[in-house]
């Protein structure tokens, strides 16, 4: 099924939907916090080389989820922008307990 999304807010529950295995929904969480804390050490030891590991360590971790929990395609493939927004919004919605169980 290819899917058209107007808006994020339209893409939104399918992305949810399309992370609905909670170990997957972990590993974007620990993926993107580390992210985070990798970036924030690169930039403050001015340590660059570094950030070419940023794509490795938040894919990685989300493509595992995908793969081998989800076991579905991970929707940057189809939707790069608004997956890539979905990530940081979920680990926002995790952080602020604004998502459903």
């Amino acid at each position: 099924m290819n899917q058209r999304f107007q808006s994020f807010a339209e893409f939104y529950p399918y992305y949810l939907n399309e992370h609905s295995n909670p170990v997957c929904r972990n590993l974007h969480y620990i993926g993107s916090t580390l992210v985070l804390i990798l970036l924030a050490y690169s930039l403050i030891t001015a340590q660059y080389r570094l950030l070419f590991l940023l794509p490795v360590v938040g894919y990685g971790f989300a493509w595992v989820g995908h793969f081998f929990f989800e076991k579905n395609k991970p929707a940057t493939f189809k939707y790069p922008l608004y997956s890539f927004m979905g990530d940081w919004v979920m680990l926002k919605d995790f952080v602020m307990k604004q998502l459903a169980k």
